[in-house]
């Protein structure tokens, strides 16, 4: 039989004919993409022609396609519908593929032919794009150690090939700790204070495992709710540590010595090419630029927001020790609980109340509906495109002038083969061949939301509706790319620039006349009622503090983590306690740890960055403000934000990007009149 990755794509757009895929095509198809791009490579360092933009850099940027093709699909496949025989193929072909990157990075020839039309760069008629495409072609090098000796190269190749395995294996070990988990519950008095969603998913649950009963889980639609309204403590407290201790038991899943081994492997890649630690390295490409700037902006935000944090958390024990008695300790897995009877008390919300306006297909149809009305581009499913899921749809996305724009795919419930939380992906990047036609992407959101059961559809909460919206705006991102080399289109940007884009869509969560175009009772057609959306504004900064200083302490604990000088030999839980305590509001509890299963800042790519999503807060909030200045649908400013920033990628500094849509550099007061901090 074909291999269907070797093949022209014979479907709609060219996209992925995940219906032709086998498990035994990844293997051979990737050899026979790191066989060709090693035939292309080869093609420019004895090309006897002395080195131009063209015969280097745009060859170099051509090579590789059909190992990107394979690599795209299986690595976002890992994420959102894997299994065991893929991981398996994964785990066998990362040391390869990894040796593969090496041989490029490290190949001397092609160095020396980058660094030639480097040093030539400003006697060359280069466009802005084409120079930023050298000098981030040159940088990556020398970042992938180009520059090294043949010792440590030999040093990094070692060091690259283990970091691979270890992230591979770190993110398998969280995703079956997540999914061997289940809390059994047979006795009905165990679903006291669970809202009728939450006992219906559990059912729902169960009886797809085969069991009698209800069964709770680690995903965050089964997990979420539970903390929040089960009125056992007992039983908060099991989920809880369950949930905080994974990948910390003595067995297969452990991830308690990788962490070790990802951040000493880090450190010393990071001091072998000449920076202080991995933070240095990894911030000379960002906005922040270094550790300092990262701190300042964290400690910005402790000054700011604990005041009324502490506040926040203070009146939450009140309640609880109201109902409990004095002598009542508010301890973390009491905190939702809590913190959801106060928010009902003083807003009269409860977010059960709110589900039956935020039918999944209405949200879907607001949040599109949003984009047309912005940007005029629509959205119309085609069943032709193949799809990776029967849970998956895909759209093809028109511009506003009837063109071709993209194709999204939408990814919404959780399943066994898929990780936690809510992504965007790319499995198609957009560029401009050499004939100048404009080859657009294809993006997928991700999501791990509310499922429906066999009496209701998948009715969302607020907050899951936030997290469609900031999925949805990663792919305006994506889907609005217009530049010429893949490499920088997109969301191939800054890191702590890439989440401006996703966090502007959320602020639309709390705006009226927004919510109004969709929220609609699911069974009566009834609009949300106004007395409901003010209470939605009015409690939109409800624990805004509390989730300030939890966001900062993940800073705070990847930055302790990737500013180190020294190999890290200790106890990892203390040394977590430790990096985060300034922006504690509650107290630690014995054995849990959050750095095992830290997906972001050891497998993903948010090593010394998770500082981006306040980082890019300021942006969003100061970026907004020009939407409620100008009006929230008001398409002259939503243009501007698609030509300076949307389409843009990464062919210019964030910076000047930013400054060219809002006028100016950002400031934090923005985002502290937002929060009613200021």
């Amino acid at each position: 039989m074909q291999n269907p990755f070797l093949e022209p794509y014979d479907t709609p757009h060219g996209t992925v004919p995940f219906n032709k895929i086998r498990l035994c095509d990844y293997e051979p198809a990737l050899r026979e993409g790191m066989r060709q791009e090693d035939e292309e490579i080869k093609a420019i360092t004895e090309n006897p022609e002395a080195p131009t933009f063209a015969n280097t850099l745009l060859a170099l940027e051509h090579a590789g396609k059909l190992l990107d093709r394979v690599t795209t699909v299986m690595f976002n496949l890992m994420s959102s519908e894997t299994c065991d025989e893929l991981d398996a193929i994964a785990e066998k072909m990362m040391p390869e593929l990894s040796e593969h990157g090496n041989n490029i990075n490290l190949n001397e020839k092609l160095f020396q032919r980058v660094k030639t039309v480097y040093e030539e760069r400003d006697k060359l008629t280069l466009t802005a794009e084409e120079r930023r495409l050298l000098e981030k072609t040159y940088d990556g090098f020398v970042r992938n150690g180009a520059n090294l000796n043949d010792t440590d190269k030999v040093t990094f190749r070692k060091i690259t090939m283990e970091l691979s395995n270890l992230t591979l294996r770190f993110s398998q070990n969280h995703l079956k700790e997540t999914n061997s988990y289940e809390m059994l519950l047979t006795d009905p008095e165990q679903l006291k204070g669970l809202p009728e969603s939450a006992v219906e998913a559990a059912a729902h649950t169960a009886k797809e495992k085969g069991k009698e009963g209800w069964i709770i889980t680690l995903q965050a639609p089964s997990y979420v709710p539970f903390m929040k309204y089960s009125a056992i403590r007992d039983l908060r407290k099991q989920l809880y540590m369950a949930y905080n201790t994974q990948c910390t038991h003595e067995n297969g899943q452990n991830n308690i010595e990788i962490v070790k081994q990802l951040v000493n492997l880090r450190m010393e890649v990071a001091q072998l090419l000449g920076f202080s630690d991995y933070a240095d390295y990894v911030l000379r490409k960002r906005m922040a630029e270094n550790s300092g700037h990262v701190y300042h902006l964290l400690d910005q935000l402790l000054d700011a927001y604990t005041p009324a944090a502490l506040k926040e958390v203070e009146e939450i024990r009140t309640l609880a020790r109201k109902t409990e008695g004095e002598s009542f300790e508010l301890m973390p897995w009491d905190f939702s609980y809590y913190a959801e009877k106060l928010k009902n008390e003083k807003f009269n919300l409860d977010e059960e109340a709110l589900r039956p306006y935020f039918e999944l297909s209405r949200v879907e149809k607001g949040v599109f509906g949003l984009a047309t009305r912005l940007y005029g581009i629509t959205f119309k499913e085609n069943k032709d495109i193949p799809v990776y899921h029967p849970d998956v749809k895909a759209y093809e996305v028109f511009d506003k002038d009837g063109s071709y724009l993209a194709v999204l795919y939408t990814d919404f419930h959780p399943r066994e083969g898929k990780r936690s939380g809510a992504w965007m992906t790319s499995y198609k990047e957009q560029w401009i061949d050499d004939n100048g036609h404009n080859s657009r992407p294809h993006v997928s959101v991700t999501m791990n939301f509310t499922k429906p059961t066999a009496e209701k559809p998948a009715l969302l909460t607020f907050s899951e509706v936030n997290t469609f919206l900031h999925e949805f705006g990663h792919a305006l991102h994506g889907m609005f790319a217009n530049t010429r080399f893949q490499c920088m289109s997109g969301t191939n940007v800054y890191w702590d620039f890439v989440e401006l884009p996703s966090q502007i869509m959320e602020n639309f969560a709390i705006e009226k006349d927004f919510l109004n175009t969709f929220a609609c009772h699911y069974q009566t057609d009834g609009a949300i009622p106004a007395d409901l959306l003010q209470r939605i504004v009015d409690a939109s900064n409800f624990n805004v503090a509390y989730a300030c200083l939890r966001q900062v302490s993940f800073g705070l604990l990847d930055m302790a983590w990737y500013t180190r000088q020294t190999p890290f030999e200790g106890d990892v839980r203390s040394y977590e306690r430790e990096a985060w305590k300034r922006a504690q509001v509650l107290p630690q509890v014995e054995d849990t740890c959050m750095s095992v299963q830290f997906g972001h800042i050891m497998s993903g790519g948010y090593s010394a960055g998770y500082y981006s999503y306040k980082w890019a807060e300021v942006l969003d909030a100061d970026a907004f403000s020009v939407f409620k200045e100008k009006g929230i649908f008001n398409t002259e400013v939503a243009q501007s934000f698609r030509d300076n920033i949307l389409s843009k990628g990464g062919t210019e500094h964030p910076m000047v990007l930013y400054k060219r849509f809002r006028g100016q550099e950002p400031t934090i007061d923005a985002l502290l009149k937002r929060n009613g901090i200021k």
